[in-house]
């Protein structure tokens, strides 16, 4: 596992009996899930470098765009690729999460960023109290890293809709984490936003040095496994895309070095019907030449 990947933490709270979960979440009803009656999509999000952020192009304006479009959420869960805890999985119970800006060698405006988005614990806790396949410990550590706030800056750009993460166990396979992500698709009635933030093809050992968004990859192997990606979610051939070293032939090996961008996919994939919901593609093309910016959403708005 790559060390900018490397998040272990340092303390974690366990969440409380699954009991007294229930009560806190069903006394927050009223106030949280009022406002949102109708089910909320799931998307997924190819974030693609924390400089988007404060770029003004085709990627960032589509994000703006979509995200005026959404039916305002009562609160957003994020997985991103940025939050790897192996051997357990946490969820953000913060009140104010902080902005994490877990990367360097960016400028300074990057650093001077700040996503004040307020934490939404009691959603947190329902979140964890639904997962059955894992034991959610509560964390105050964490925050919102730029794979959450570099998108919902575009997204929510006045940071008035709570929102928190649930982490990777990275130890898991990636039938785990699909799974996890249908068990997660009860909140999408209570107006809670699920949305997976990573890249279907990520490589940073393999890109090259082209500007702005491209129609097509630099590199056979990053075409090969977008394209086999983009066929099998045609076909809600969610197994296949499960299975994903499959896809592509043996341009998965390439293009999914290593799984921690492409296990964010497969919770929005979970949390997604698979009967009824054939998935919208937002935004599609390459940045860096092998980087896939696809972005889905399942359901409507």
């Amino acid at each position: 596992m790559p060390n900018v990947h490397r998040r272990l933490l340092t303390s974690l709270l366990p969440v409380a009996a699954l009991g007294a979960v229930w009560s806190l979440a069903s006394a927050a009803t009223t106030t949280l899930g009022a406002t949102t009656a109708r089910r909320m999509p799931v998307l997924f999000i190819g974030h693609g470098s924390p400089m988007n952020a404060l770029r003004d192009n085709d990627f960032t304006r589509a994000l703006r765009d979509w995200g005026s479009r959404l039916v305002r959420p009562n609160a957003v869960l994020v997985v991103s690729a940025h939050w790897l805890t192996p051997g357990t999985t946490a969820v953000g119970v913060q009140e104010r999460p902080k902005t994490i800006h877990d990367f360097g060698g960016f400028p300074k405006a990057l650093f001077d960023m700040q996503y004040p988005a307020p934490g939404s614990p009691a959603f947190a806790r329902e979140a964890a109290a639904i997962i059955k396949r894992a034991k959610v410990q509560a964390s105050v550590d964490w925050g919102l890293d730029h794979g959450t706030w570099s998108v919902l800056h575009h997204f929510f750009p006045a940071a008035d809709v709570p929102a928190f993460q649930l982490s990777i166990d990275y130890s898991q396979p990636a039938a785990f984490h699909h799974a996890v992500g249908r068990e997660l698709s009860a909140l999408r009635s209570r107006g809670v936003l699920i949305v997976g933030s990573g890249n279907i093809v990520h490589n940073l050992r393999a890109t090259d040095r082209i500007e702005g968004t491209q129609p097509t990859a630099s590199r056979p192997w990053a075409q090969a496994f977008d394209d086999g990606v983009k066929a099998a979610l045609a076909q809600r051939d969610d197994m296949g895309l499960v299975q994903y070293a499959r896809l592509g032939g043996a341009a998965a090996a390439k293009a999914v070095e290593t799984p921690d961008h492409y296990f964010p996919f497969l919770y929005a994939l979970g949390a997604s019907d698979s009967l009824q919901e054939v998935p919208q593609t937002v935004f599609e093309g390459f940045h860096s030449g092998t980087l896939s910016m696809r972005c889905l959403q399942f359901g409507a708005n």
